[in-house]
């Protein structure tokens, strides 16, 4: 008998703030779209990929998790079931 674990995808949702705060980032610099892209294809697959730079915060955000869009750029955001939920993004000063 063959058994197969099934992989579950999660789904992305993001509120207007951060769609809003993104479309500038996205305007400002047009890259980023692509940056974006590779990210949310790597975080849906698995929110822990080394590459993200996904850590747990702590003190006033330690129910929500940061990772790192580009060098300069992160995103924070929480998990609930297979749901990641967007919050925001900026640099380090901007979202900490």
């Amino acid at each position: 008998m063959l058994s197969l674990a099934l992989k579950t995808i999660m789904t992305i949702k993001a509120d207007k703030p951060f769609i809003k705060k993104a479309s500038k980032y996205f305007k400002k610099d047009p890259t980023l779209k692509k940056e974006y892209l590779d990210f949310a294809s790597k975080i849906v697959n698995n929110p822990f990929n080394p590459s993200l730079k996904t850590h747990k915060l702590s003190g006033n955000l330690k129910d929500r998790y940061a990772c790192s869009l580009t060098h300069d750029i992160r995103i924070v955001f929480t998990i609930s079931d297979d749901t990641i939920y967007l919050l925001n993004i900026g640099s380090h000063d901007e979202v900490y």
